[in-house]
């Protein structure tokens, strides 16, 4: 376990990215969290991990309507 330095800052102490979304405890992680085939990412940022599944549902409609055009044609 990493000893902190007694003058680091909060921030300094924070993880860094890159950041993934664990769908087994539907939360955000760091590198060193559960194994990928629970996890969504990477992501770049924390903010962008959080928003995991709103970004996974937005493409799988683009994707499903790009589908019901292509069958239309």
């Amino acid at each position: 376990m990493r000893q902190w330095a007694d003058d680091e800052s909060e921030e300094e102490r924070m993880p860094t990215g890159p950041w993934f979304y664990c769908l087994k405890h539907n939360t955000v992680e760091p590198r060193d969290g559960c194994a990928e085939r629970h996890r969504l990412g990477p992501y770049a940022t924390r903010e962008e991990a959080e928003h995991a599944l709103a970004s996974v549902a937005e493409r799988e409609e683009k994707l499903e309507e790009e589908d019901r055009q292509w069958e239309a044609d």
